[in-house]
């Protein structure tokens, strides 16, 4: 009989990289704390190199600085990379998973409807005519309840406006929205079933663009936005009202 393989040095780098980063999220190591190393190479049973390698990764976040005659120590949350995308993944996994959506839906706020406004005014036809598209498939998937495809199209969405902004940087926040969408999803904050409203507002933000509507774009993108965090509130409240289940999946919401 073929005993088990041992997990690989990557594999278990990640794995811890994965524990401490969720552990310093949820704030189960407070900021100005000391990790001492030998105490986390006893506790997850791994060496002393994979440690200091998931150290070195968590310092490349912010969440870690190593200090001379202090050791490993846990940064506060302002020091962190918040634009990484594990660290976003982290922060909502955590009981504060609400605050760190507001938060990022104010980020989207600020950024997505303005790359509306400037695909409607730099996007060619062709670009416009596979937003429009693109929408409908979206429409297609939610009338459907088809939750996943759901999401996959509508992560390609936006980052098409994105995109389509012609703006580098805009564009770069792909990933960002991504993880916000996903997070939702992932946590029981998006129902089953997406709003009328919703479905319809991404064929308007679509619509626009394709005409060169930049004002239009720029009020449908930013109703989006702001649907979606007050569904998302509306959502939070009713689950822990009632307990910690989330609404059926019945109900609908916006994207």
């Amino acid at each position: 009989m073929k005993s088990p393989k041992a997990e690989s040095p990557t594999n278990l780098h990640a794995s811890l990289v994965q524990s401490l980063g969720l552990a310093i999220a949820e704030g189960r190591f407070p900021a100005n704390s000391v990790l001492r190393l030998d105490e986390l190479e006893a506790q997850h049973n791994v060496s002393r190199s994979v440690v200091r390698e998931a150290a070195r990764v968590l310092s490349s976040k912010g969440l870690l600085e190593s200090r001379r005659r202090f050791g490993t120590v846990v940064q506060p949350e302002k020091s962190w990379n918040l634009y990484d995308p594990e660290v976003i993944r982290w922060r909502l996994a955590s009981s504060r998973r609400l605050e760190q959506l507001q938060s990022l839906n104010e980020l989207r706020g600020a950024v997505e409807p303005q790359a509306a406004r400037l695909a409607a005014e730099r996007a060619s036809w062709d670009a416009g005519s596979e937003l429009v598209a693109l929408a409908a498939r979206l429409w297609a998937a939610g009338q459907r309840g088809d939750q996943e495809e759901f999401l996959l199209l509508d992560v390609e969405f936006h980052a098409a406006v994105l995109n389509a902004s012609g703006n580098a940087m805009f564009a770069q926040l792909q990933n960002l929205v991504t993880e916000v969408l996903t997070g939702r999803t992932q946590h029981g904050l998006m129902p089953h079933l997406p709003h009328h409203e919703a479905l319809q507002l991404h064929v308007d933000v679509a619509s626009a663009i394709q005409r060169g509507e930049s004002a239009a774009a720029h009020a449908a993108m930013s109703r989006i936005v702001e649907q979606s965090s007050e569904e998302m509130s509306q959502i939070w409240s009713s689950s822990h009202d009632g307990g910690d289940t989330p609404p059926a999946a019945s109900g609908k919401a916006g994207t």
